[in-house]
């Protein structure tokens, strides 16, 4: 599977770069070398509409921003990309190369030449208001929801009819908020006949598509597919957070359906933990959770969650017979950049092995963005309250029965 805004960084020795920087020769220019580098890892977010502040498509929207880019690629802070690149090997890797990220440093350092405007290559093309394309189907909350400049907002739930008179098999689901600086996150889960309204404790097994700073989209393998079967219906879940502005926001969900079945069914899950109690002022506070699957599987991807206080995070596999595994370290977790993994190696799960999910906190002052260094911090909804969770994807053979959904621990108290 493709996670088109899953892009790179994790720290780099800014040493390596500067050598590479000093070996003379002509200068790279921006149509012939730093252009294709721009296309390929950036302009998916830096262009109009879309995360990234300022767009990067031309030397124009470029050259303003040369000293900046160069900073920011030398230290590796963007693209950003949190996964040890000891542990596992990642698809949707996005990191630029050491000699990508020589190119862009001798560039700037040698006045950012534009060089031959016959050199540049053509700009790649995107679908306006969309990271994975024209949509097939197009779905909003059916509301303007008004958004307050201050105060909480309580989770918001969003019913929608999708109109589905059959099963239908989507290949890929993005997100979209209109007001991006104020939703936290959008959930679409897939509620069948009288469903009850989703929450967190039935492991999100019903969750089609998250909405997140960093991931607003998924595309499933071309042998995979997510089933919505006739007669569900939609329910967003979107969180505002308020930022001293009011605004309206309408969310939207846009879909690509796959006209045959297909080899595989796709499925979400999550290794989720409600009872903790982060103390005042402790640096590196550990929580667990854990997820054992039921049935013989093969693991897609995974996605941290926590919130502002969130420090590292790791996933480790316990295979049915005792084997373990690290798929995935993230030891400078980054609120801000919640971003996927997909396993360049996809994994064969047997019944019986476990998910071990391991997350670190920081609730001191030396966390920058710590609300409130003085307060426990247990599970909640908001951004200065806290989360565990780590949220996987996985796949069945469509001739199988549908996975029995994992209870989740119980929500009540904190330990």
């Amino acid at each position: 599977m493709k996670s088109f805004l899953a892009i790179s960084a994790f720290a780099f020795s800014a040493a390596s770069v500067f050598a590479a920087n000093t070996d003379g020769g002509k200068a790279p220019t921006f149509s012939k070398e730093v252009a294709p580098i721009l296309y390929n890892r950036c302009v998916n977010c830096h262009r109009p509409g879309e995360a990234a502040p300022m767009a990067l498509r031309d030397y124009k929207e470029v050259r303003p921003w040369a000293k900046a880019i160069r900073q920011q690629v030398a230290t590796r802070t963007m693209p950003p990309w949190h996964a040890d690149p000891a542990i596992d090997k990642f698809s949707n890797d996005r990191r630029l190369t050491d000699a990508e990220v020589a190119t862009i440093v001798k560039w700037v350092d040698s006045g950012a030449p534009e060089g031959n405007s016959a050199d540049l290559p053509k700009l790649p093309e995107f679908t306006d208001g969309w990271a994975f394309g024209k949509p097939d189907l197009l779905f909003d909350t059916g509301t303007d929801y008004p958004i307050p400049a201050t105060g909480v907002v309580a989770y918001q739930y969003f019913k929608v009819d999708p109109g589905f008179k059959e099963d239908t098999w989507i290949q890929a689901a993005e997100a979209r908020p209109t007001q991006r600086s104020q939703v936290h996150h959008i959930i679409v889960f897939i509620q069948e006949g009288k469903q009850r309204a989703a929450r967190a404790g039935d492991q999100f097994s019903d969750m089609l598509i998250g909405y997140a700073p960093g991931v607003p989209s998924i595309t499933w393998d071309p042998d995979t597919a997510f089933l919505v079967k006739a007669g569900s219906t939609l329910l967003f879940q979107v969180h505002y957070t308020t930022n001293g502005k009011a605004a309206a926001d309408r969310s939207f969900l846009g879909l690509k359906i796959r006209k045959d079945a297909p080899k595989y069914r796709a499925f979400s899950g999550s290794a989720i933990q409600f009872r903790f109690a982060i103390p005042p002022n402790d640096a590196n506070y550990e929580v667990k959770a854990d997820y054992t699957f039921r049935e013989d599987v093969t693991l897609l991807d995974l996605t941290p969650h926590m919130h502002l206080r969130g420090k590292a995070f790791k996933y480790v596999l316990t295979y049915a017979d005792g084997r373990s595994e690290e798929l995935l370290n993230v030891p400078k977790y980054d609120f801000n950049w919640q971003l996927s993994y997909i396993l360049a190696k996809p994994r064969k799960v047997p019944a019986g092995s476990k998910i071990n999910v391991t997350a670190w906190y920081d609730n001191s002052p030396n966390n920058k963005y710590n609300p409130d260094p003085a307060d426990t911090v247990k599970w909640g909804d908001q951004t200065f309250q806290e989360m565990m969770i780590g949220f996987f994807n996985y796949k069945v053979p469509v001739d199988q029965p549908a996975p029995i959904p994992v209870k989740a621990p119980a929500r009540a108290g904190a330990e």
